[in-house]
């Protein structure tokens, strides 16, 4: 199964696994199953990092490729299908990030782990992590 986690989830795993409930953390550990992280993502990390929302150890240029490559999780990059997508989302969701990430899992077939219930407003499919 492939599993696309949203930003609040993989920084969960990363800094307080303990917060995703069961099933969530064994989809993750899983390795039958291929996890993704979205490049709009890592744009939202480097967005709010710059803006001193986030603290990180490290600056997210060595945070991000460091944790997905020691955890096995595999980039999702933006194309511009995804981009261009968004437009035919409804408005449910107001944070441009979220409906990248959304476009994203409609296009590729992929559910995504989160812990925001406005997703569910969506025609894809979730895997709460909370």
């Amino acid at each position: 199964m492939k599993v696309l986690l949203d930003t609040h989830c993989w920084l969960w795993w990363i800094a307080q696994p303990e917060k995703l409930n069961e099933v969530a953390r064994r989809e993750i550990i899983d390795t039958k199953n291929d996890v993704y992280l979205s490049a709009a993502s890592s744009w939202e990390i480097a967005i709010k990092y710059s803006l001193g929302k986030l603290v990180l150890p490290e600056p997210p240029e060595d945070f991000v490729p460091k944790r997905l490559a020691r955890d096995a999780i595999f980039p999702l990059p933006v194309q511009h299908l995804h981009a261009l997508h968004v437009c035919k989302l409804p408005y449910h969701h107001k944070d441009p990030f979220d409906r990248l990430i959304i476009s994203q899992a409609m296009i590729e077939g992929i559910p995504i782990m989160t812990v925001d219930r406005q997703f569910e407003s969506y025609d894809v499919k979730l895997i709460w992590g909370d």
